[in-house]
């Protein structure tokens, strides 16, 4: 089944794949057709980036071309440049060039990152089941605070009741995963201090439905239910409320 995460994967490793099935998606998916129109204009950039020609030195006065026909570069009809200067020149617009293209890439690879991440946070939600119960019973202040340490921060009483509270290993790190209890259910909430989103990235897959938002300054924030008993915009209110509540203390 192709979702954002693997079609934007796909899309990177070769913008122009030609899959029926990946071309009905981009056409279904608003935000992947503007992401693959980002793609293919970083494509061309960096095309025009690597062809930047250097100036042709002044004794290479002529050269012939793949007809055989005689063509005089536009250099050397004017004046002669040494060829020490020419060379730099080139040199230093080729790496311009470069430089931007790298720029395009860098903000394309986070766009991608998004869906990705939303991916891997609906994969780690299987390994924890005990975690969605419904259930009037907190976890402890002392224990709930040992979990949010680690990533510098704390909840203040506007959050709700936490009901469950672990330190996983996602992604290499360690990150708190709360469940709240809310009137539509419970509400996972990941705190992940080391993935950044650009923007809002809404997901709707595998029995899970949620948003992962970015937190300047302190990554991002994952908020998802189990089923559809909460509809986008609570799941919104939820995450804004969180948000809201988080203390930073480092």
């Amino acid at each position: 089944m192709i979702d954002c995460a693997r079609y934007r994967r796909s899309m990177m490793t070769d913008p122009n794949d030609s899959d029926p099935q990946l071309r009905e998606y981009q056409r279904s998916c608003h935000e992947c057709g503007l992401f693959t129109e980002r793609l293919l204009d970083f494509e061309s950039r960096l095309d025009r980036a690597l062809r930047v020609a250097v100036p042709v030195p002044a004794d290479a006065a002529t050269r012939a071309d793949s007809g055989g026909r005689t063509v005089v570069p536009l250099r050397a009809a004017s004046q002669p440049v040494s060829r020490s200067a020419s060379l730099g020149k080139g040199w230093l617009a080729i790496a311009a060039s470069v430089l931007v293209a790298f720029g395009v890439a860098g903000a394309l690879w986070l766009s991608a990152s998004g869906p990705t991440l939303a991916a891997d946070v609906v994969t780690h939600m299987a390994g924890e089941p005990e975690a969605w119960r419904r259930t009037d019973v907190p976890v402890p202040a002392g224990a709930l605070q040992d979990v949010l340490r680690d990533s510098h921060l704390r909840l203040a009483a506007g959050a709700g009741m936490v009901s469950y509270a672990s330190s996983c290993r996602f992604r290499g790190h360690q990150v708190p995963h709360l469940v709240i209890q809310t009137a539509s259910g419970p509400v996972t909430v990941m705190v992940l201090v080391h993935d950044r989103v650009p923007k809002s990235v809404w997901f709707d897959e595998q029995g899970y439905r949620g948003v992962i938002v970015p937190v300047a300054g302190h990554g991002s924030l994952a908020v998802l239910t189990r089923g559809t008993a909460a509809d986008l915009s609570a799941i919104e209110h939820i995450a804004a409320r969180v948000q809201d509540s988080i203390v930073w203390t480092g």
